[in-house]
């Protein structure tokens, strides 16, 4: 069965009026976004916004020494780009695919004039913006004052939530990296989760077999984060893609 891809997959896209949407479809190429693609580079300007749709991006802080560690994550709910439109041009963080998939592409010049119509689209990316400030800002304050442990399971639920299954391909390795934490503290972590039935992983995957008992275990930046997003978004009228979807 071929599978089909449709811009209504990305939740800011999907919301938009009709006629705002039609003027952008055209320019919306959809892209394959492999783990480990680099979308953006910190220092960087920005050349195109990037929708999401199944992969998982990662927005990342390098430091000087090579360490890095995540400070938030866009998913089918959001854009990469935000650079385009605040009017800074580049950003400190690099744009790093957790997960792979597809998303839109499109370049600055279209969204920039659909943006500057002060339209649906203009008030949803600030929206979104807004949403996203938060993220990072529950991010830094979460590696500050709770447990690897809550933040494994923070970034395990956020994970979910923009996937449609519970098998999550990815290493302990990686996971470290975006957390900012040793390997071995991750494998802890994880050790924990799996004797207590949360979790089971193998080498590149890690499966939750026990929402729930996640949620127990999470700190409240999750729910937290979970909450801004839905009352920043919570009158959003997502269109019905009728034709099923766009190659």
């Amino acid at each position: 069965m071929t599978l089909l891809h449709s811009p209504n997959q990305n939740h800011l896209l999907a919301a938009l009026p009709e006629a705002e949407f039609e003027r952008l479809l055209p320019d919306l190429e959809l892209v394959p976004m492999r783990l480990g693609d680099l979308l953006s580079e910190s220092g960087e300007p920005a050349q195109h916004a990037w929708f999401p749709t199944t992969a998982i991006v990662s927005l990342q802080y390098m430091l000087e020494s090579g360490d890095s560690s995540e400070i938030a994550s866009v998913g089918h709910e959001g854009l990469l780009g935000v650079s385009l439109f605040l009017g800074g041009k580049t950003t400190l963080s690099r744009a790093i695919v957790q997960t792979a998939g597809h998303g839109y592409r499109l370049r600055a010049k279209p969204l920039m004039t659909e943006f500057d119509r002060a339209g649906m689209l203009m008030r949803l990316l600030l929206r979104y913006t807004h949403a996203l400030m938060a993220q990072m800002s529950l991010t830094g304050a979460c590696a500050r004052h709770h447990s690897l442990s809550q933040q494994l399971c923070r970034w395990l639920l956020t994970t979910l939530d923009r996937m449609p299954s519970n098998d999550l391909a990815m290493t302990q390795e990686l996971i470290a990296g975006m957390l900012g934490v040793r390997r071995e503290g991750v494998t802890e972590a994880a050790g924990n989760l799996r004797d207590l039935g949360a979790i089971s992983y193998r080498r590149g995957h890690i499966t939750v077999l026990d929402r729930a008992l996640l949620n127990t275990q999470v700190c409240e930046c999750y729910a937290v984060i979970k909450k801004e997003n839905a009352r920043l978004l919570c009158d959003v009228k997502h269109r019905q893609d009728a034709v099923g979807g766009v190659k």
